[in-house]
């Protein structure tokens, strides 16, 4: 779901008693609720026969669901991601179900052998058939993390894994968190002081679809802008997926200075510094996401970090060499050896027990990353401890009152009306629903890992360490982000315990990883699609059934595209063997490849401390905690500077998370579309803004999605590439920007110093 930048109504306007009353009229509910956006934004009537979960909405919600899910996972393998969201889905199927109830028969089906039966067309398309439909997409947009895990194995590691684990491991981890949620809704769904911001847009752009809109002289309706807007991109993506690729970074400083490798590491947008470089493809704009609907202090606070990082750290650790740093690309997610040679991961593995030796790694090399790499796990560092102490200095006291009051509501059982209405005009899912989904899939849990011959290498123990750790972080974690909007992370602490506890296994770490971090962000996922289907009426257990069967067939489409592609596509992911042009190399699962052997194979204890070459990375943890101090004493201290609070050291820190496999040119293309919109148009045409930013972003991304896997279908299947020219390489033509400038150090295509 989209994001929004509000925080919650101050402390002291919080009303600490709430009337009760009908105001007269038995049937007239008074809009109590006592969070103020939520008053302004989410009305207080329902109408309780208007259909909900109908043909329409089973039919466009799994089309839409398994769309999106090839789509994204489709992307995933390709060196130009594009994530497309549900918001597209918002949009797109809003004539399509008023096209469909103004077609079909109302003609009724009995379902054989049972007493349900259905109509094609039960009226007019309503608004609640709209949002289930978007929570069927919004299941399918949602990655499943496990995916990474099957491509590691099947693409990188070379080894075999049993179709049936893999599908398993798919759906397992994205249903465990149904389970946490179903123990923590009463708190993080019913109570009106969880408000989940991050919903208040839907609500918002769920109302102004559906408004009545005719169209003004001299311009276009909504339908007709993402329609002209749609076709363009459609066809102008022609140009960077088939044409012309090296469009997407033009690099100028590196064909001017072709000898020099400074010159190229500073003009190079995807292996340097990428001054003067700029990409004109909207897949390169969008590699971070689009830019269009981020919020306009979201976008200066990662432009800030980014700079921060990447002009002022990373030059002066390169240029010092510290960590060896100039034996190394300056910007790579690949692991080396003390020679600057790629690490040889096999020297250092048992072939049979798929674990480390060390013996062999005593006599071959410690890890080395890139300066760029290391310092990103560094801040990664930074991050989590930021998010904890900026949480607690400036939403602290507001989520702990939030907290207190709901546990006060619950215990009187106070509700607003929004929770009245609920209750009074659905059932509720009972419990048991929720139970036995997280005992079974429990069950099937232990059974992936205890079976299929121990593929995952993940012991019993381990998943149930990680079970905890995923119940134990989602109440609190949920809190912060039903009250805060913000959602710390728990993938480092996860590689951490596990990294420590049972080292020198990659996939027990990733597969701890999974199970603990994505079930507990599946839980909130889960509980904040709950909310929203709150405040727009939603009959609970249409949401949950909506729910649950977009998880089942959103996991089963990703691993079904994954396992296609690993199966179809020769050397994905080894861009050393990939034809020239050809965009399967995989960046995402190169990240997460070496991450598996970071954490997994070496571990911990032999990377960041004593005993391996980046001990000093655990002092970002203290940077991270303290960081937020100076600018929440200052917005104390200056309470009329309303952007001192704007300051976010948890995103500053966070900016570079997605380098690798971001990098420089993406996150400059990024920056300057999302500012031109949401600085320059929104302040000198607001109302176009308004109207038409959203639709923009959904029309781009919709138009790249529909070209590309038509071209791949139709000719790059076939190996028919595109004309062979200089524009045809994938790169942005700087073959020295990746070269170390250590003396002596050898590397293929590079001249040694």
């Amino acid at each position: 779901m989209a994001t929004v930048g509000e925080g919650v109504l101050p402390q002291s306007q919080l009303p600490e008693k709430h009337q009760h009353g009908i105001n007269g009229k038995e049937d007239e509910e008074v809009n109590d609720s006592p969070i103020e956006e939520v008053r302004l934004t989410v009305p207080i009537t329902d109408d309780p026969t208007e259909a909900a979960l109908t043909f329409r909405t089973w039919f466009l919600g799994l089309l839409s669901c398994c769309i999106l899910a090839f789509v994204n996972d489709f992307f995933s393998y390709r060196a130009n991601q594009l994530y497309i969201t549900s918001v597209s889905v918002q949009i797109v199927v809003l004539p399509l179900g008023r096209l469909m109830a103004a077609t079909l028969p109302d003609t009724k089906i009995s379902v054989p052998f049972t007493k349900w039966a259905f109509s094609l067309n039960p009226g007019p398309f309503s608004i609640k058939e709209h949002v289930l439909i978007t929570i069927f997409a919004s299941c399918g947009s949602g990655l499943v993390y496990a995916t990474h895990i099957i491509t590691v194995v099947k693409a990188f590691y070379h080894r075999g894994l049993h179709p049936v684990a893999a599908l398993l491991l798919a759906q397992t981890t994205q249903l465990l968190g149904y389970g946490w949620a179903g123990l923590f809704r009463k708190y993080l769904v019913d109570s009106p002081y969880m408000w989940w911001p991050s919903n208040l847009v839907q609500v918002s752009l769920f109302r102004a679809l559906h408004e009545k809109e005719k169209r003004p002289k001299r311009g276009f309706t909504r339908l007709q802008f993402f329609l002209i807007a749609f076709i363009s991109s459609f066809a102008y993506y022609i140009i960077p997926a088939y044409l012309f690729p090296s469009i997407s970074a033009l690099s100028f400083v590196c064909w001017i200075w072709k000898d020099s490798i400074t010159a190229q590491q500073i003009g190079s947008g995807l292996h340097g510094f990428g001054i003067g470089s700029f990409g004109l493809d909207w897949s390169t704009v969008a590699f971070l996401g689009s830019p269009l609907p981020t919020p306009l202090f979201a976008i200066v606070n990662t432009l800030v970090g980014f700079f921060l990082v990447f002009y002022v750290l990373v030059p002066i650790t390169y240029w010092m060499n510290v960590f060896q740093a100039r034996r190394f690309p300056l910007i790579t997610s690949s692991t080396y050896d003390a020679s600057g040679e790629i690490y040889n991961i096999t020297r250092i593995l048992n072939d049979k027990t798929f674990d480390i030796n060390l013996d062999n790694y005593n006599n071959y090399s410690k890890l080395y990353m890139s300066i760029v790499f290391a310092l990103t796990y560094g801040l990664s560092f930074a991050t989590l401890m930021a998010s904890i102490s900026h949480v607690v200095l400036f939403d602290g006291k507001t989520a702990f009152t939030l907290w207190r009051k709901t546990k006060s509501a619950a215990k009187e059982k106070f509700s607003d009306v929004h929770t009245r209405l609920m209750k009074k005009n659905y059932e509720a899912v009972p419990d048991w629903w929720f139970y036995v989904i997280l005992i079974s899939t429990l069950a099937l849990s232990l059974f992936v890992c205890e079976g299929f011959g121990k593929q995952l290498q993940l012991p019993w123990w381990g998943l149930l360490l990680a079970c905890g750790i995923a119940l134990f972080f989602t109440l609190p974690v949920g809190i912060i982000q039903a009250t805060t909007n913000t959602q710390p992370g728990l993938n480092v602490i996860t590689e951490l315990v596990i990294g420590y506890i049972y080292p020198g296994k990659p996939l027990a770490n990733v597969a701890f990883k999974t199970y603990g971090y994505i079930s507990m962000v599946q839980a909130l996922n889960l509980l904040g699609d709950f909310k929203l289907g709150h405040y727009m009426k939603i009959p609970p257990k249409s949401m949950f059934i909506v729910q649950f069967f977009g998880t089942i067939v959103a996991s089963t489409c990703y691993f079904t595209t994954a396992w296609w592609l690993l199966s179809s596509v020769e050397h994905i992911c080894d861009p050393a063997l990939l034809p020239e042009g050809s965009p399967w190399t995989c960046p995402g699962d190169d990240v997460f490849y070496n991450a598996s052997i970071i954490w997994g194979v070496v571990g911990p204890l032999r990377m960041f401390t004593n005993y391996g070459n980046y001990k000093q990375m655990n002092w970002f943890f203290l940077i991270g905690l303290l960081a937020p101090i100076p600018v929440w004493w200052l917005s104390r201290k200056f309470p009329e500077k309303k952007w001192i609070r704007l300051i976010h050291m948890p995103m500053i820190f966070g900016a570079t998370q997605g380098m690798p496999p971001a990098k420089a040119v993406h996150y400059i293309c990024w920056g300057t579309v999302g500012i031109f919109f949401n600085w320059y148009v929104y302040n000198r045409y607001k109302r176009w803004w308004a109207k038409h930013t959203y639709l923009l972003s959904a029309a781009l991304d919709a138009g790249v999605a529909f070209t590309a896997v038509l071209l791949y279908f139709t000719l790059q299947s076939h190996d028919i590439i595109g004309p062979d020219w200089w524009g045809l390489e994938a790169s942005d033509h700087c073959p020295l920007a990746h070269c170390p400038t250590a003396p002596g150090i050898m590397s293929k295509g590079c001249p040694v110093l």
